[in-house]
C-alpha cells in the first residue's frame, strides 16, 4: 500500500527550482518508493546499493552518467561522492532542473560533498517516518504547525476526534516505517532486529570505524533509554563502559543517520541561568520502544517510559510538519537552573509558542504552570498549547488552549 506523502509537494517544487534534488533520511522510510511515485515517464533508476554499478560511478563517473543519463534517480548516492562533480559539470551545460534525483541516508557524508561541489544546484529535503496525518490519510491544514489564532479558530470547527489512550499507545509503540505500518502482519520484533542488524552492520561501519560493534549496540540501547531527556555524556559513558569522548562521536552517527533529533534549549543574553545542554529524542518511537525492551503497547503505556516515550512521538510529530513543508523548524526548549521547563518553544516572526505535553485527559491551568517564565525573557509570547488527551479542543484561559494529541 502506498500513502501520499505531504512531502510531495516541496519535492516537486525542488524539482522544478534545481537542477538537483537530494532526499536524505533514515533507512526504510520510503525515499525510494516516493521518488519513484513521483517520477513520471522518462526518468531511469540506479542503486549504489549494486556493486558494480558503485565501483563504475566511484572509479569512472563520467562513463557512469552516460550509462544513466538524466533525468535519473541515483540511490544511496553518499557510496560514491565522487559523481558530485560530474554531475555539476552535466548540471552547469544541460541549465535544465529536475535533472538529477538522488537518495542517500547518510546526511553528513553526502552535505560536505555538496558544499564542495553542488552549492546552489541542489535543493533539499528530509524524509522521516510516516506521519499521523499520512497514516491516517487526512488532509491537513495546519503545515508546519503553528498555535496561531487562525490555527486555534480552525481546531474549535474541526469535527477531528481524538484517539484514546491505547490507540495512541499502540501507534508509539509499533513506530512510523513505512513497511511496519502497511503490513499489520509484520511482526514489529522481527523488523526493528533486522533493522539494527542492517544499521550497524553497513552505516556505521561507513560512518566510524568501530571495532567493537556489540558495544554500540549497547550504545543504541543506552541512548533509547534516555530519549526525551537531557544528555549527560557522564552517565551514557559509564553505562555503556566507554568514555565521553566514544559517546560524543556515537551520537553525532546517530544524529547522521536521521535516528535521532537533539532538541537545542532556549536561550538569550538576558539571562544566565538557562540550562545549555541539549535533549535527546529518537525519531522513531517503535525504534526506541524495542530498543528499550517493551514488549507491548500496553506495558509501554504502563510502564517507566510512559511519559518520555509520549513526549518523543509528539516532538517526532511536530518535527515532520516542518520538515516536509520545507520550513526551518526553530525548535527549543526551556530549562532553568530553578528547574522551571516547558517541553517545546516554537520561535517565529521573533515570536515564541510554549507546548506542553501531558499525559491526562483532564487538563487544567496547572500544566501551564511553567509559561510565566518567558515574561522574564523579554520576547513576544504567542498562543500556548497543552497536547493531551482530551477528545476536543478546551480554553485554558484566553492565551492556553488544550488541544488533542491527534491535531497536529
Amino acid at each position: 500500500m502506498y500513502y501520499k506523502r505531504n512531502i510531495d509537494d516541496l519535492i516537486e517544487n525542488i524539482s522544478d527550482t534545481f537542477p538537483v534534488l537530494l532526499v536524505t533520511g533514515p533507512r526504510q522510510v520510503g525515499k525510494t518508493t516516493l521518488l519513484e511515485h513521483l517520477k513520471g515517464e522518462g526518468r531511469s533508476y540506479v542503486t549504489l546499493d549494486d556493486l558494480d554499478e558503485r565501483a563504475l560511478a566511484k572509479t569512472d563517473p563520467a562513463l557512469f552518467l552516460q550509462r544513466h543519463k538524466p533525468p535519473v534517480i541515483i540511490d544511496e548516492v553518499q557510496y560514491a561522492p565522487e559523481l558530485f562533480s560530474a554531475i555539476k559539470i552535466i548540471a552547469d551545460k544541460e541549465k535544465k532542473n529536475g535533472l538529477f534525483w538522488l537518495t542517500g541516508s547518510q546526511k553528513f557524508e553526502l552535505m560536505k560533498g555538496i558544499s564542495e561541489t553542488l552549492a546552489g544546484r541542489v535543493g533539499i529535503c528530509e524524509l522521516l517516518g510516516l506521519s499521523q496525518t499520512e497514516i491516517e490519510k487526512r488532509t491537513h491544514d495546519f503545515h508546519p504547525f503553528l498555535p496561531s489564532d487562525d490555527f486555534i479558530s480552525k481546531a474549535f470547527l474541526s469535527k477531528q476526534k481524538g484517539k484514546d489512550l491505547q490507540q495512541v499507545y499502540e501507534d508509539i509503540w509499533r513506530g512510523s516505517f513505512p513497511k511496519i505500518v502497511s503490513d499489520r502482519k509484520v511482526s514489529r520484533d522481527v523488523f526493528y532486529s533486522s533493522y539494527v542488524q542492517t544499521y550497524v552492520q553497513r552505516d556505521v561501519r561507513d560512518l566510524s570505524k568501530i571495532g567493537d560493534l556489540a558495544t554500540f549496540q549497547r550504545f543504541l540501547k543506552v541512548a533509547a533509554a534516555r530519549s526525551g531527556q537531557l544528555i549527560n555524556y557522564a552517565d551514557m559513558a559509564r553505562d555503556v563502559d566507554v568514555d565521553q569522548k566514544t559517546i560524543k562521536s556515537w551520537i553525532s552517527i546517530l544524529e547522521t543517520s536521521g535516528l535521532i533529533y537533539l532538541l537545542q534549549p532556549y536561550h538569550n543574553n538576558l539571562t544566565s541561568r538557562l540550562i545549555k545542554t541539549p535533549k535527546l529524542y529518537f525519531l522513531d518511537t517503535g525504534l526506541c520502544s524495542y530498543l528499550t525492551g517493551w514488549s507491548t503497547a500496553k506495558s509501554l503505556e504502563a510502564g517507566s517510559m510512559s511519559g518520555a516515550i509520549l513526549e518523543t512521538y509528539l516532538l517526532s510529530e511536530i518535527l515532520k510538519t516542518y520538515l516536509y513543508s520545507g520550513v526551518k523548524p526553530n525548535l527549543y526548549f526551556y530549562r532553568d537552573k530553578d528547574q522551571k521547563e516547558i517541553d517545546l518553544l516554537i520561535e517565529y516572526d521573533q515570536c515564541l509558542y510554549p507546548v506542553e505535553f501531558k499525559k491526562t485527559a483532564t487538563p487544567t491551568l496547572n500544566a501551564a504552570k511553567n509559561f510565566h517564565v518567558l515574561e522574564k525573557l523579554q520576547v513576544r509570547v504567542g498562543h500556548a498549547i497543552v497536547f493531551c488527551f482530551k477528545e476536543k479542543p478546551l480554553s485554558l484561559s484566553e492565551t492556553i488552549t488544550a488541544l488533542p494529541i491527534t491535531f497536529i
